[in-house]
């Protein structure tokens, strides 16, 4: 299937090449090494090649535009996820599972229709230093790293430093992959049930040189088998957030962010939240480290867990770069959180830690 998508992308790049103004093939390939103790209710250690992220997401993409004039672009994108440990596809097993998308762009922004990231990604893009790391905020929230929605209808515009977007989407989730945010089963798109599987996303953000300021609110709908307990088109998984940046120096740069959480699948414990706090510091141009805490609180619950990670990168050229990280998280109540989310499982018993080290390598083109 690999190799069908990749003769795929090559078939675009020949049709497509003489009339897009501009077209390019580009990717990531970053795999890491990691190891993590207290691995279930034998408290074991386990050293394994994590397939969903080591510094990043590996992905391979093509993109393009054509000018059509008086200012408007047609574009498009298609953009695979791979984990590199066993060279399958991500995001459920879809080809083009993290982006399919075409769009028209003008002075007034874009509009887009496909499988794309929600507001949610684009508002913690500055603020969540350490993004989709192995260890960071996918380990607390698994949906962070997973905030694309397929059949969605998105905008979005900058104007003097203020960026408006929104997402609307008829069928979030088409892709049955067991109950995981890869694949939630909530195809949508019903005719007797005209609310199941809906999302939108609203997002306000403003950036300058030197800081910046976003403001979201995330919403998905259930549906009949839908997977995590959203089996009704009435149950609602609200994500609303603030989040910050600024730059103290050309060196240091800081960035913090709640999000409130109200899940109307949980009978016990709907309403939780996740702050985070982090910096990044160019020790020089080639090397950086990278430093945040995080923690989800349950909201009227025992409930709880801490995240801290530490990240350090030295960049060998432009595009390749080697790294390593840490993590380490203590769970409270009946939580089980592993501090990895570069694979699943290897989680911890109910209210145990967990520590994780990974070192890798990531090259870009």
């Amino acid at each position: 299937m690999l190799k069908t998508s990749l003769a795929a992308a090559a078939l675009v790049l020949c049709a497509c090449g003489a009339q897009a103004q501009n077209l390019a093939l580009y990717g990531l390939l970053d795999q890491a090494v990691e190891h993590l103790n207290n691995v279930g209710t034998g408290h074991d250690s386990l050293t394994r090649l994590p397939g969903l992220a080591g510094s990043y997401p590996s992905r391979l993409g093509v993109r393009g535009s054509e000018d059509l004039g008086d200012g408007l672009k047609a574009i498009f994108t298609l953009e695979m996820g791979m984990g590199l440990d066993s060279g399958t596809f991500n995001q459920g097993g879809r080809a083009w599972g993290r982006q399919a998308f075409v769009g028209l762009q003008g002075h007034w922004g874009t509009v887009s229709l496909g499988r794309q990231y929600s507001m949610l990604f684009w508002s913690q893009l500055d603020a969540d230093i350490l993004g989709p790391n192995t260890f960071g905020s996918g380990s607390l929230d698994s949906y962070l790293p997973n905030d694309r929605v397929d059949n969605t209808v998105a905008y979005r515009g900058t104007f003097s430093g203020l960026t408006v977007g929104a997402t609307y989407s008829v069928g979030r989730d088409s892709v049955n992959a067991g109950p995981t945010p890869a694949g939630t089963n909530c195809p949508g798109e019903s005719a007797t049930d005209t609310s199941a599987c809906r999302q939108w996303s609203a997002m306000l953000k403003y950036d300058t040189a030197t800081w910046g300021a976003a403001a979201v609110v995330d919403e998905i709908r259930g549906g009949a088998g839908a997977f995590a307990g959203l089996t009704s088109s009435a149950l609602k998984d609200r994500r609303s957030s603030l989040a910050g940046w600024v730059k103290l120096s050309p060196d240091l740069k800081l960035g913090a962010g709640l999000i409130a959480r109200k899940n109307d699948a949980s009978v016990t414990t709907p309403k939780s939240t996740l702050w985070y706090v982090g910096g990044t510091y160019n020790f020089t141009a080639a090397w950086s480290a990278d430093a945040e805490v995080f923690k989800l609180d349950y909201r009227n619950s025992a409930n709880q867990a801490t995240l801290y990670a530490l990240r350090t990168t030295y960049q060998l050229s432009k595009r390749s770069a080697v790294y390593a990280t840490g993590g380490h998280i203590a769970n409270d109540g009946t939580l089980a959180l592993g501090v990895s989310n570069g694979a699943a499982g290897a989680t911890p018993v109910a209210g145990a830690s967990q520590t994780g080290l990974a070192v890798g390598i990531r090259h870009s083109f």
